[in-house]
């Protein structure tokens, strides 16, 4: 299904310095966005951080208190949700109950007098997509979860708008379908080429999904970039915590000349600016289970989850969690050799948290 979002600024989205209040309350705060055309942008963070408010700006839903904002190059900041050229799917599904899954999919076909061999042809295009053409004659009350998750896409996907808008899609499906859908809507964009921005609080989704992440916290932007960027430079001791399963240990250190000591343990590594005190950070897969190595933990919880385990145990009187391969005794008591792969260390201010390597 091709899609035309040619535009001369070539970027799908932009927005400058926006910001939203209710009344003295402030909840965005000068935001800066960029996305191009084809683009998969995840806004993610956690609960009451602006994302969803965010988006509805964007879908023109809420008025916004400042800033400009443009889709497909188009200054929609004053126009009504109807002419800004974008289709939303909600978390929840929002059908129509008396209608079949065509009707509710073609509806705004019809009501924009769409004619109807054309309208049809659409829908089956789309319901083979989104391998639901079976379906077409059932009403939602037959449909399970994912099902009519697949109808409200269908519905948003016959629009072939500038922008798609995803508001926590997968938030009322079980677990194992969430991934299921999290795949169909990653191949979905494959196949398409559309532009989408995608709201989560959950940051596997955002990893898995995202050509680039936006990151937001009470209201301010703290990081955009791709998942890989997230992940290995996170911007500071925020985003370290929020993106990661588990996330990335932060342990506070003394900085002497020997080193960045850990138990009393110094490592031979630097520290721009040279400071007394900087905040470790250390993702789970860079604490190596290494016999040769002189370091030792002593686990205080082992978890097996199949493929890998976890092992819990306290540095410089914090807890850290290591992932290693395979099982170990969940009982074991004596202590574990480790090493830290040093060139993937992130090293933060002790004070403000920012990244300073």
């Amino acid at each position: 299904m091709a899609l035309d979002t040619a535009n001369q600024s070539g970027l799908a989205l932009e927005i400058k310095t926006l910001r939203k209040s209710y009344g003295e309350v402030d909840v965005l705060h000068d935001i800066d966005v960029q996305m191009a055309e084809g683009e998969f942008l995840v806004l993610v963070g956690p609960s009451g951080c602006g994302k969803s408010t965010l988006l509805n700006c964007i879908a023109g839903l809420e008025e916004t208190t400042g800033g400009q904002l443009f889709i497909g190059g188009r200054d929609v900041i004053e126009e009504p949700p109807k002419d800004r050229d974008i289709a939303m799917v909600f978390q929840s599904y929002a059908l129509y109950p008396t209608m079949t899954v065509a009707e509710n999919i073609g509806f705004g076909m019809k009501i924009r007098r769409v004619p109807k061999e054309q309208a049809k042809a659409k829908v089956d295009e789309v319901a083979k997509m989104l391998q639901i053409e079976q379906l077409l004659n059932r009403q939602p009350s037959q449909l399970s979860g994912g099902q009519r998750q697949r109808v409200a896409m269908g519905r948003a996907l016959v629009r072939e708008p500038k922008l798609y808008l995803f508001d926590e899609p997968l938030s009322n499906l079980d677990a194992k379908l969430r991934v299921e859908m999290r795949a169909e809507i990653k191949k979905l964009h494959r196949t398409t080429g559309a532009s989408i921005v995608y709201v989560t609080h959950d940051q596997i989704e955002a990893m898995t999904l995202a050509s680039r992440i936006v990151v937001l916290k009470d209201g301010y932007v703290q990081q955009i970039g791709t998942p890989q960027e997230i992940y290995e430079t996170p911007a500071n001791t925020f985003v370290a915590d929020f993106m990661g399963s588990p996330p990335m240990n932060l342990i506070p250190a003394q900085v002497t000349d020997a080193g960045v000591m850990l138990d009393g343990t110094p490592l031979q590594v630097s520290v721009p600016g040279n400071p007394a005190e900087v905040i470790v950070g250390l993702r789970p897969e860079h604490i190596v289970i290494d016999p040769a190595s002189p370091f030792s933990v002593t686990p205080t919880l082992i978890e097996n989850t199949g493929a890998e385990c976890y092992v819990g145990f306290e540095l410089n009187g914090k807890p850290v969690t290591a992932r290693a391969p395979g099982r170990m005794d969940e009982s074991r008591a004596e202590p574990i050799p480790v090493r830290f792969v040093t060139e993937s260390l992130s090293f933060f201010d002790s004070e403000s948290g920012v990244l300073l390597r």
